[in-house]
């Protein structure tokens, strides 16, 4: 895993926030086969939420990730040499080298990409890197310097049944490790990262404009998470907490769980593939035959 190497040293002792931004930059989103050059207007809203969340509080720290096909990787804080940024217009420093570092990267990703390599967004492998970045960050902070961490996911792609045990992993690690998981769909409703959501007291948004993202941002996952009591946000959806059977990586209602390993399967079957346990096949229910009532 990349290590970013920005000044990581906490030396302020009021609460400092942690901000990572993962944006699904894969080309095999429905919303950017129709429109290729939504991906620009996608990636200038996050880096005006990213400025946003620095410009609240000094000691406030932002990553962002892009989450592709074939990797998952760091855009800002730049895991080189940083570049050499000078202030131009009269603009803060840092937000420009926030803007040309995400840029300059991102770029590199998207022309390493090859048509025939595209398959599904690694979005779960994203969160994990997110929450060791997190880790590590925690680890270097300053005695008494409370970190308080959240994790955005900007995604237009589908629900993924196949990463569910890599999401289930992530998503009660980040409840252990006290991290909030906001998720921000562009384009269909993800049932698996809602749960994720409900599970670390996150927000889930579907976003019903595309036009107003940069709106949406701001004004639902900008305010840290004990500010959001206080404002009248858009009311929560219903959480779907279905379970992806191990069989077929599909969502199901009802289904069999093994009794050894807790596997979920859509069908019975007599062998678990996880565990290898050995299960009776059932038979055919016994009916004890109705006892006759004597006439007297």
């Amino acid at each position: 895993m990349d290590k970013p190497t920005e000044n990581e040293s906490f030396t302020s002792t009021q609460e400092t926030s942690l901000l990572i931004v993962i944006l699904d930059t894969n080309p095999s989103q429905r919303i950017l086969k129709q429109d290729p050059n939504f991906l620009t207007k996608c990636l200038d809203s996050v880096i005006a939420f990213g400025n946003s969340h620095l410009m609240q509080k000094a000691q406030n720290r932002l990553a962002v990730m892009a989450c592709h096909s074939h990797t998952s990787t760091f855009l800002y804080p730049d895991p080189g040499k940083p570049l050499d940024i000078r202030q131009t217009d009269g603009q803060y420093e840092v937000f420009t080298l926030v803007e040309k570092t995400v840029k300059i990267n991102l770029a590199k990703i998207l022309t390493s990409e090859t048509p025939t390599t595209i398959t599904e967004s690694l979005i779960a492998g994203a969160l994990a890197m997110a929450l060791c970045y997190i880790a590590r960050m925690q680890r270097n902070k300053s005695p008494g310097v409370k970190l308080n961490c959240r994790v955005l996911v900007v995604t237009g792609s589908g629900d993924s049944a196949s990463q569910y045990m890599n999401y289930m992993n992530v998503f009660f690690t980040a409840q252990k490790q006290n991290v909030v998981i906001d998720v921000c769909s562009l384009d269909q409703h993800l049932s698996l990262l809602q749960q994720g959501c409900d599970i670390t007291s996150g927000l889930y948004l579907k976003v019903p404009q595309i036009q107003g993202l940069l709106q949406y941002l701001l004004w639902v996952f900008l305010p840290e998470p004990p500010v959001r009591q206080k404002l009248v946000l858009p009311p929560p959806a219903k959480v779907d907490y279905r379970a992806a059977c191990f069989c077929h990586r599909e969502l199901i209602d009802i289904g069999y769980v093994c009794s050894v390993c807790l596997s979920i399967f859509c069908k019975f079957s007599p062998i678990c593939t996880t565990c290898h346990a050995v299960f009776k096949i059932p038979g055919p229910l016994s009916v004890k035959p109705k006892k006759k009532k004597i006439k007297l």
